[in-house]
């Protein structure tokens, strides 16, 4: 298989569970009838856009996914991603022109320490560029601390494999978090834990037998992190974003990290991308897992993710960490659905959500420029798509969803009087049974 990355693992755990998505889960009261305009999100709702170091950054220091990516010949070559490393105020530009007041990134571990107990002040440098870039535009960093890399020196002794790996990742930790918190920003402490997991045994990083140890490290990381960024940052708001999946496979997917950590969540975070129907899992090959282009997309499913968390985390703030749509480089979806018509239609289920009594603090839409997806370029996800593989400038060129994420973020969200240019669908899989047997509808 070609590239295998958490938005594949996504599709793979929901296309390949049928069983476990009819199985019973449990579910609210009768579905709030849909109301004939929807509210703005408001003033205190946060827009964003995430990206994440070594998919976007370039100049990449040796690290697992450098060993991975020359392990696998099959993978396109780095060069560079989109080279925010050199970019960076331009893209945080773009960012501030779209109106967002979020943007996410990671602190590369490989970057800032690439020998054990020696710390680079040039790695630290950059990123203390970048936060003052965002600063200046009125920007404020999520900061993911584990976007699934680590130094190569720790993949040479057998990464989280390694009985020290704990405390290595905490010592690093510490020392972004102390020269950071003051900073004010929102964290993520691992991203997407449970597709962590996934890929490291996916790309040889760690063989299946390992992954009890490496779970168990990933809690108490967590934990730890959690406790150490609170006393240094009061108010701090700390998570460990999800990768939705869909239906009951949900709880026993994510539940192994979530359930240990779930007293050290300050909002959750999760990330949501496709969702399925009992036709589309019907029709749904093993091809389409590394053609993401040809996933089923389900605007609603994003209220029924909410809806999940809600109920799983009452009054718990919930921050749609990643969500997107992809394309094949660029060229029209086969499916006739575009970048802008997916960004509104997702944003509608999401005020749709607070108006039924979600508590929804943000949205960051994944990724504002297209970046290495885990292996390929074929993929893209931009705001703004970059070609990297003919394109040496790396030029941003907007899809149509920069003028629609601009109108969404000056109103607070799609008009009152918005329909979905994609309809529910009358059987969701997201979330059942609920959202099968009490689907959300729109208005006549």
């Amino acid at each position: 298989m070609r590239q295998f990355s958490r938005r594949h693992a996504l599709g793979l755990f929901a296309a390949g569970t049928a069983a476990a998505l009819a199985a019973p889960a449990p579910v609210a009261g009768a579905r709030p009838a849909p109301p004939a305009t929807v509210p703005a999100l408001g003033p205190d709702f946060l827009w964003g856009v995430a990206s994440a170091g070594f998919q976007c950054e370039g100049h990449a220091p040796d690290s697992n996914w450098i060993r991975y990516i020359d392990a696998h010949p099959d993978y396109d070559r780095y060069q560079d991603a989109a080279d925010f490393y050199t970019r960076y105020r331009s893209d945080i530009g773009l960012a501030s022109e779209l109106g967002v007041g979020v943007y996410r990134i990671s602190v590369e571990w490989a970057r800032v320490q690439p020998r054990p107990g020696a710390w680079s002040e040039d790695g630290f440098a950059f990123y203390d560029r970048v936060l003052d870039a965002m600063a200046a535009a009125g920007i404020r960093p999520m900061l993911t601390l584990d976007h699934w890399v680590y130094p190569g020196w720790a993949a040479e002794r057998g990464g989280w494999g390694h009985p020290d790996m704990v405390g290595d990742w905490l010592a690093n930790a510490r020392k972004v978090v102390d020269r950071y918190a003051s900073r004010d920003p929102l964290w993520v402490t691992f991203n997407e834990p449970t597709f962590y997991l996934v890929n490291e045994t996916r790309n040889g990083g760690l063989p299946a037998t390992a992954l009890p140890a490496m779970r168990q490290g990933l809690v108490d990381a967590h934990n730890a992190i959690y406790d150490h960024i609170h006393a240094v940052q009061p108010g701090a708001l700390v998570t460990s974003n999800v990768a939705y999946t869909a239906g009951a496979a949900e709880g026993p997917v994510n539940g192994q990290v979530l359930d240990p950590i779930s007293d050290r969540l300050d909002y959750i975070g999760i990330d949501y991308y496709y969702g399925f129907t009992p036709q589309s899992i019907a029709t749904t090959s093993p091809a389409n897992l590394t053609s993401l282009w040809k996933m089923p997309l389900q605007p609603e499913g994003i209220y029924y993710a909410l809806d999940h968390y809600a109920r799983r985390f009452p009054g718990k703030p919930l921050y749609i960490v990643e969500n997107g749509i992809p394309t094949e480089n660029g060229a029209p979806r086969a499916d006739g659905y575009t970048r802008a018509d997916s960004l509104r239609d997702t944003v509608y289920w999401i005020q749709r959500a607070r108006h039924d009594g979600m508590n929804v603090m943000g949205y960051n839409y994944w990724s504002i420029t297209d970046n290495y997806e885990w292996g390929s370029y074929t993929p893209r996800f931009g705001l703004y798509t970059v070609d990297v593989r003919t394109d040496p400038a790396r030029t941003r060129r907007p899809t149509d969803a920069v003028d629609a994420y601009r109108s969404i973020t000056r109103a607070g969200g799609v008009p009152g009087d918005y329909r979905p240019t994609r309809a529910p669908a009358a059987c969701s899989l997201v979330d059942t049974p609920g959202s099968c047997d009490d689907p959300v509808t729109v208005p006549q």
